[in-house]
């Protein structure tokens, strides 16, 4: 479950159903994604809302700029993880400094990577970890 009170979130991360649940919630569930999404981000003066929809790809929502990466085809073994993989690839990346886009595909090759692998907690390749170090 997540909570939304006062000005204590920067970033929201959601997912599609979650998405559907604040929209009920709070009494707009017939806006669109996209509309729901700009939405949140002003009405709760955030600096950034992501929302992962699947095999439907994920948008990163910041203010003036929306980021929209579709998910990869691959051979899935495994999603345990992507949703963690995803989230922790993203954070690495935006807090070493990495634009927006370019963390929003970091994080979207990571998490279509982790779905290839047996487990949670696959070792990433060097080029994913030293995305983040530079």
């Amino acid at each position: 479950m997540f909570y939304l009170v006062g000005n204590t979130c920067d970033v929201l991360k959601i997912n599609d159903e979650e998405l559907v649940t604040i929209g009920r919630m709070f009494g707009y569930p017939g806006l669109d994604i996209e509309n729901k999404c700009w939405l949140i981000l002003g009405k709760y003066n955030l600096k950034m809302l992501v929302l992962t929809c699947g095999t439907n790809g994920s948008y990163v929502f910041t203010h003036g700029d929306l980021s929209f990466q579709k998910t990869p085809k691959v051979d899935v073994a495994d999603t345990v993880g992507a949703g963690e993989s995803f989230t922790g690839a993203f954070t690495a990346a935006i807090l070493s400094g990495m634009p927006v886009k370019k963390a929003h595909a970091l994080a979207v090759k990571v998490s279509a990577y982790v779905c290839t692998q047996n487990g949670a907690m696959p070792k990433l390749p060097e080029e994913f970890t030293s995305a983040v170090a530079r």
